[in-house]
């Protein structure tokens, strides 16, 4: 009797949890390189610096290589006015990418970036760093004009750039959440089909004792009387 109630389980039924565990394991293992994609390393201003004067340039390092091809790198640096500081489009060279930049700016200078990384997904991001205002000019003597004379309209350096909106990083979260949706489902699939198992088990040892408990029950004992012949 007790190797009835304790007889292994089938081998099918083994099989079949061997397979959730490795679809489990390899939906976990997918899910981990998907999400990971290349990122900023550092740039030159340095985010949150502070620096005299506006640099000729700005560059990005990242942590691999990104795309070198014409629009897939934008970048765009405004002074604390919004105006556009960047001149021209920007290069690219393996993992570092250069925006050169013209103008003045004084105050927060605004930095945002976005780049397709080298597993063709883009990546997006911002930062700001300060430049220091020029010290204000030593008081002259100024000249009162004659009535005469009229002071010239200044000639402004030319119209504004407008900035163009860049699109903002890219969603990935739900094809990141989708294989652990997937592995989730499967463990709980897991889950219950060892209950089933346990429960279906203790069903069928409980059934057996009550099947031998009634055979005993229904055995003639030794001073039972012989059945008689009619």
């Amino acid at each position: 009797m007790s190797q009835t109630l304790h007889r292994p389980l089938p081998a099918r039924v083994w099989a079949f949890l061997a397979a959730l565990l490795i679809a489990s394991g390899m939906i976990l293992a997918a899910a981990s390189p998907a999400s990971a994609h290349d990122e900023l390393l550092g740039s030159d201003p340095a985010a949150d610096g502070t620096l005299e004067a506006l640099p000729a340039e700005l560059t990005l390092t990242f942590s691999a290589e990104i795309a070198d091809d014409e629009g897939a790198s934008v970048v765009e640096v405004m002074d604390a006015s919004g105006a556009s500081l960047a001149d021209g489009a920007p290069t690219v060279r393996d993992n570092v990418l250069t925006q050169p930049l013209a103008g003045e700016a004084s105050g927060a200078v605004k930095v945002l970036w976005k780049v397709v990384s080298s597993d063709g997904h883009p990546i997006s991001g911002e930062f700001t760093f300060a430049v220091e205002g020029a010290p204000a000019p030593a008081p002259t003597e100024t000249t009162v004009p004659t009535p005469t004379e009229t002071a010239a309209p200044s000639e402004s350096a030319g119209p504004t750039p407008t900035p163009t909106v860049t699109n903002g990083p890219v969603a990935d979260d739900a094809s990141t959440a989708l294989p652990w949706i997937i592995a989730g489902v499967l463990a709980l699939a897991l889950i219950g089909a060892v209950v089933y198992l346990l429960v279906s088990r203790s069903r069928r040892e409980k059934a057996l004792a009550n099947g031998s408990t009634d055979r005993a029950a229904d055995a003639p004992g030794p001073d039972s009387e012989p059945p008689v012949d009619r």
